[in-house]
Order: structure tokens, then sequence, then C-alpha cells
């Protein structure tokens, strides 16, 4: 029965984590990302698909999310601009009107913690829900 009730909760994640979201911080290899440039970043969700600005620039794809792993896992896929036919495994953490979300930008595997150390292609970032 606990099985049941894990994938009861996809459904509601695939709903919850639609919106609009700005980063409140990021780490890219170890390395915090400068205030400045998270104001650029915006990243929309949207029914599988997603958007992401950085200034002017869009990169645009699909996403797929799996709330049943644990940590549960997003799948990141670019369908227009400059990750066009890249694939990226993540994790995410939903906590209201917070999502993390630990991205492996080399592509290689899903990340297994919250983290981004030096070395890595790891870059973990805190979005905050966007009311407009």
């Amino acid at each position: 029965m606990g099985g049941w009730l894990k994938a009861a909760d996809a459904p509601d994640d695939t709903k919850s984590v639609q919106g609009n979201w700005q980063p409140a911080q990021a780490v890219l290899a170890g390395q915090p990302m400068p205030e400045v440039v998270l104001k650029t970043i915006s990243l929309k969700l949207d029914h599988g698909k997603y958007e992401v600005f950085v200034g002017e620039h869009p990169d645009r794809g699909t996403y797929t999310i799996d709330a049943t792993t644990q940590p549960k896992s997003m799948t990141v896929t670019g369908t227009e601009g400059p990750n066009h036919g890249r694939t990226f495994p993540a994790i995410y953490e939903l906590n209201g009107d917070t999502l993390r979300i630990c991205y492996d930008l080399s592509g290689a595997k899903r990340p297994a913690e919250f983290k981004s150390v030096a070395g890595t292609k790891l870059y973990l970032v805190t979005y905050q829900r966007q009311r407009n």
C-alpha cells in the first residue's frame, strides 16, 4: 500500500511545480552565482515544458518528474536554444513556494544529493515561486 500512496503523490507534484520561478541561490561546480546574475534568470514550468531566460536568451525544452524516487527525480531535455538535444538528469525538492533542483550539466548521471562541489558540473538552484 505504501507504494500506491507514493505513486498517488506524483500527479500533485506535476501540477505543483508548474509556474514562474526566480532563483534565490545558485551554485555551479562549488561556486556561488552572483546575485546580479541570478536577477537575470527566470524559469517557467508548464505541463511538461520549460522555458529558461538568462537575460533575453531563451532555452526551451521538456521535463518529466518522478515523485516516487528518493530523492525525487527530474529529467530535463532541451529542444530549442543552447541546450538543444541535450538531456540533464536532476533531483528536486518542492516545499511550498520553494523549489530546489540539482542538475548534472554534464548529463552523466542523476545527482545523489543536493550538493555542488568543485570539479563537478553539478548545478544546485533554489527557486522561489513568483506570484504575478
